[in-house]
């Protein structure tokens, strides 16, 4: 079996859905939590200035979801062939760009400018993602009818995204804590979720 590291800092947020796919199967990683004040002196030392990173046998990935999308095929929860993998794509990169969207507003320099975009955010944004989220989740999962890594993914990064568009986003949205109890439900990532470090994001 390979050996994998992952580096990230000490949250959840983008390294969160590579933990997942590993615990799922209870494939055995190091979990390198960077601590803040240490990220300039080695932030030159990553291959674009940024994290997560990806260690296998000691060769480097870079990119969280081509990284996570790798991991997937390892632990088998892609399609069985191009169409289903594009079901599944199309999933993920939906929720990956509603948490850009949030994310983009979370990270508003501009106080002011901050609280005008929220506005269109929780009143525009958020409703109609969630919307075409929930429509997509229609029998508990993402893609193809069954446990995929969409799946994963999605509740790999929700706190991430709960946090940053500060409420719950799968309140009321019964599709989508389906999702999220199913996953939670898998014994490899009940067990992670159990022993991980407690952070916020």
């Amino acid at each position: 079996m390979p050996e994998y590291k992952i580096q990230y800092f000490n949250v959840k947020a983008l390294a969160e859905p590579l933990r997942f796919l590993l615990s799922y199967k209870n494939i055995p990683f190091e979990d390198v939590r960077i601590k803040s004040e240490d990220w300039p002196a080695i932030k030159n030392t990553m291959p674009m200035g940024q994290m997560p990173i990806l260690e296998v046998d000691g060769k480097r990935a870079h990119q969280s979801l081509a990284m996570t999308r790798y991991l997937a095929k390892q632990v088998g929860l892609v399609g069985s062939n191009d169409w289903e993998d594009l079901e599944i794509d199309m999933a993920v990169d939906t929720i990956n760009d509603f948490r850009m969207k949030i994310g983009a507003v979370q990270y508003e320099p501009d106080e002011e400018v901050q609280k005008k975009k929220r506005v269109t955010l929780d009143n525009e944004t958020i409703p109609f993602y969630l919307e075409k989220l929930e429509a997509m989740a229609a029998d508990g999962h993402f893609a193809l009818g069954k446990l995929t890594w969409a799946d994963l993914y999605f509740v790999a990064v929700l706190d991430y995204l709960n946090y940053m568009a500060k409420k719950d986003l799968t309140e009321n949205r019964p599709n989508l804590n389906k999702v999220k109890e199913t996953v939670l439900a898998l014994d490899g990532i009940k067990n992670w979720v159990a022993k991980r470090p407690q952070t916020d994001l």
